[in-house]
This record gives C-alpha cells, sequence and structure tokens, in this order.
C-alpha cells in the first residue's frame, strides 16, 4: 500500500494549482490530507472521484477557513473515525483514521505555537493525543499516523537549528515529545530510510525560502513497530508545489 501525506494549505487553494493531476501521476492508494481550510459541501466531490478517490472522508473544523483533515483512498475503508471524541482537540478538526483490514491510518494535524495561548493549546494537544493513541495501539498495534506534526524533531531537520532554538516548531519540550513519542514503539519512516541533512517539507513564504533549501521537516509518517518488516520505502516528494508544504510518501506491503 502505498500512502501519500500532504498538508495542502488548502485544498480549494491546491486544486487550482494543479493538485489533482499531480495525484494522478503518483498514484497512491490513500491520501491523508491536513489544513483543507473547506466544509465538505464547499467540494465538488466528484473530481476526486473521476481522479480515481472515489472514497473521501472529510472531517473539517468548526471554523470555516480553518484546519480540518481528510482521507482520500481507491478502496472502501472497513471503518472511519473522525475525529477523537476529545472535545478540546474535535472541533477543530485534526484527526481522521480509516481502516483496511490490519492496518490502520491516522491523518493527524498537530497545532502550531504561533503564540502564548495557541502554545498552551498545542502542549495540551500533545499530552492528550499520545494519551489516545497509546489507548489505540492495544486495539490497533498496526497503526501509521501520518501528518503535519509541527516540529523538527533533531538539528538535521531544521535549517537553522541554533538562531531557531527558541520558536515554537523547535522548542525543547516539542522535540522532547516527539522522541518520547517515537520512544512509545514509532518508527520516523523517513530516517529509517535517509539519515542526510537537508531534507525539509516546509519552507516560509518569505525571503525566498524554498529556493534556498531554508525549510523545516515538519511532516512524518510514524509506523508503529510492528510494521517494521513491512516498511518498504519513505520519502519526500520536494518536487510537488501546490503549498508551503510538500507531500511525503511511506510504502508498505
Amino acid at each position: 500500500m502505498k500512502i501519500v501525506s500532504y498538508n495542502v494549505n488548502g485544498i480549494r487553494a491546491a486544486l487550482k494549482k494543479g493538485f489533482l493531476d499531480w495525484l494522478q501521476a503518483v498514484d497512491p492508494d490513500v491520501v491523508c490530507l491536513q489544513e483543507i481550510k473547506a466544509q465538505e459541501d464547499q467540494l465538488d466531490l466528484s473530481v476526486f472521484e473521476a481522479a480515481g478517490y472515489g472514497n473521501s472522508y472529510w472531517y473539517s473544523a468548526q471554523k470555516k477557513g480553518y484546519s480540518g483533515v481528510a482521507i482520500l483512498s481507491k478502496n472502501e475503508p472497513d471503518n472511519i473515525e473522525f475525529g477523537t471524541g476529545i472535545a478540546t482537540m474535535d472541533h477543530e478538526g485534526r484527526n481522521i483514521r480509516a481502516d483496511f483490514g490490519d492496518l490502520s491510518i491516522m491523518s493527524m494535524y498537530l497545532p502550531s505555537g504561533t503564540n502564548m495561548d495557541r502554545l498552551e493549546f498545542k502542549l495540551n494537544y500533545m499530552d492528550e493525543i499520545r494519551d489516545y493513541i497509546d489507548i489505540l495501539k492495544k486495539n490497533r498495534p498496526n497503526l501509521i499516523v501520518l501528518g503535519d506534526y509541527n516540529i523538527c524533531h533533531e538539528a538535521i531537520d531544521i535549517h537553522n537549528p541554533v538562531g531557531l532554538k527558541n520558536v515554537s516548531g523547535f522548542l525543547p519540550v516539542e522535540r522532547e515529545w516527539i522522541g518520547n513519542f517515537i520512544d512509545s514503539g514509532f518508527i520516523d519512516s523517513f530516517r529509517h530510510f535517509n539519515k542526510e541533512a537537508e531534507n525539509y517539507t516546509w519552507w516560509s513564504y518569505r525571503a525566498n525560502a524554498r529556493n534556498n533549501n531554508k525549510g523545516w521537516r515538519l511532516d512524518y509518517a510514524m509506523v508503529a513497530e510492528p510494521l517494521r518488516k513491512r516498511l518498504k520505502r519513505s520519502v519526500i516528494l520536494s518536487e510537488a508545489k501546490h503549498s508551503d508544504h510538500c507531500p511525503i510518501l511511506v510504502e508498505v506491503d
């Protein structure tokens, strides 16, 4: 199974930039989207069906034009879980999960900490989602949590680790959390295959950052340990330019 995750920074904007043509060329089985910034009734779902993704599931934020996640798939999943049941996070539409046989695929959009209020919200979300996933893994051990984590784990994952050490996304508490998340039984699938620096998934729109590759690796495909032997590849698809993020791809048997 070939799975793509992509923070599209607005699905309607991405569609206008050729997202569907790109998607058909890559041809994944499942697509996890974050920051869709749309309600389902604002979309023409027939365009996704025509592209081969007749099964599309949308979990939007209550606030219009904000946040939201989705899963598109070629095959119908056995089960779809909208949200987590945790009210403090679900109103922002940050989690959706699809089950295919013994495999569970979650699209997750972890908040950013743009100011003190949002940082507090982010840290609370981090605590609550970790507890939720710890429980979920007991029933769904073959879990892949893909999405925009809004955290760089190591110095290798950010273009200026010294200058940005006090910026949300690279704070010690955030880095410690994602390290603990991995230690709880997940594989950072990209780093499983690639240890090289200067591999990023997000670039600011300012100062020509993308052309200069002044980026951050914020997007992950975290694969639960029981799937280790089924991992085939994990790559960053940096050529795709429909957003300030680029997509990532993971393939499992």
